[in-house]
């Protein structure tokens, strides 16, 4: 399948880092996420109910670690792909996560793919 809905760089502020001072306060992360969608039937009816909203999903990230601590980025993005399948019953989708604590690198990153659930 072709067909995918992109949100790409979403700006959130989660508490992440290995140490306790590192988690101490939130910081800027950026998810993009991948999600393979069919488009057949939404663009066949041009109804919100025959596709993910996107929206809705962008506002559930953006209060999705309120109240949440990880200390990896790698668990992170695991937490981020189970809640968007079990919630919004997303088939198979990507999911980046780019931290901003290297001052040599760009950005550092993890990026895993989950499988349409069974």
């Amino acid at each position: 399948m072709t067909d995918a809905i992109i949100i790409r760089d979403l700006e959130v502020y989660y508490h992440v880092g290995v140490t306790e001072e590192e988690r101490a306060t939130s910081q800027r992360l950026l998810l993009t996420l991948e999600f393979e969608q069919d488009f057949t039937a939404a663009a066949a009816s041009d109804n919100l109910a025959d596709t993910l909203d996107y929206d809705a999903i962008c506002r559930r990230l953006l209060g999705f670690g309120d109240g949440c601590h990880w200390q990896l980025i790698e668990t992170l993005a695991t937490d981020i792909a189970a809640m968007l399948q079990e919630e919004f019953q997303a088939g198979a989708l990507t999911v980046e996560v780019k931290k901003f604590v290297i001052p040599q690198a760009q950005h550092v990153a993890v990026r895993l793919h989950r499988p349409r659930p069974v």
